[in-house]
């Protein structure tokens, strides 16, 4: 079933184009890459996805339930968050935000799943550390508990493994994982083409060259051999 269609979107500001015709679309359950070159437009991409910023032209649909507010999303690391002032069991009891309604209160139903969520992501233990005095794979994993909290349908992540270390960068890759094969759809924005084909099913490849399609297409296709170099070794920082 398909939860997002895009056509022919075009991406940017009041008098900045940065992408146009993107037509895509994504199925329940999807696991896509976008990749392309710096300042190609893949950050305002996902936030146009979120209804965080308008297109500036084309349409974006939603189907099977799923709505901006409902999904789940890890923007990238920024220094303010890094800074969060807060316990980490606050950090991501906040992702359930979109489900308040007019109360300031948050639910037992919210604090359940806010609980439910750390447990996941093996961080139940460190609920009541201060968010930023963890490590930077742990604060990841509290942004990403953070971002389940919102939904059970679509994760949009940025970047995610950004600045880790191999060894939590690839655990990092595991937890996506294990969420995509629990049924939830992972729509991620990756630097690293050669790693990100390893886990995804599609590929969306947007700046100089365009492509749509399944990891295996993309493999074949001129951006992807560019991109990936012989054997697909090759670790293209783009």
């Amino acid at each position: 079933m398909e939860q997002l269609i895009c056509k022919n979107l075009k991406l940017g500001y009041e008098n900045i184009t940065l992408a146009e015709d993107l037509s895509f679309s994504v199925e329940a359950g999807d696991y896509l890459c976008i990749v392309g070159e710096n300042g190609a437009g893949k950050s305002t991409l996902m936030r146009t996805l979120l209804r965080l910023q308008k297109p500036l032209g084309g349409t974006i649909e939603y189907h099977d339930d799923l709505t901006a507010s409902s999904i789940g999303y890890l923007p990238q690391q920024t220094l303010v968050q890094k800074d969060f002032p807060a316990s980490v069991y606050e950090v991501v009891l906040s992702g359930c935000q979109n489900s308040l309604g007019f109360g300031l209160f948050y639910s037992k139903a919210a604090k359940e799943r806010a609980r439910k969520n750390m447990e996941r992501l093996g961080i139940s233990d460190l609920a009541k550390r201060c968010y930023r005095e963890l490590s930077g794979g742990q604060q990841q994993r509290v942004l990403l508990a953070r971002a389940l909290c919102a939904t059970e349908k679509m994760l949009l992540l940025d970047e995610p493994v950004a600045g880790l270390d191999p060894l939590v960068t690839s655990e990092m890759y595991s937890l996506i994982e294990k969420l995509n094969d629990e049924g939830i759809t992972v729509i991620m924005i990756s630097h690293d083409i050669a790693c990100s084909v390893k886990y995804a099913k599609h590929v969306l490849h947007i700046g100089n060259e365009f492509f749509f399609g399944t990891v295996e297409d993309y493999k074949k296709s001129p951006a992807g051999s560019k991109y990936l170099g012989e054997g697909g070794h090759h670790h293209h920082h783009v």
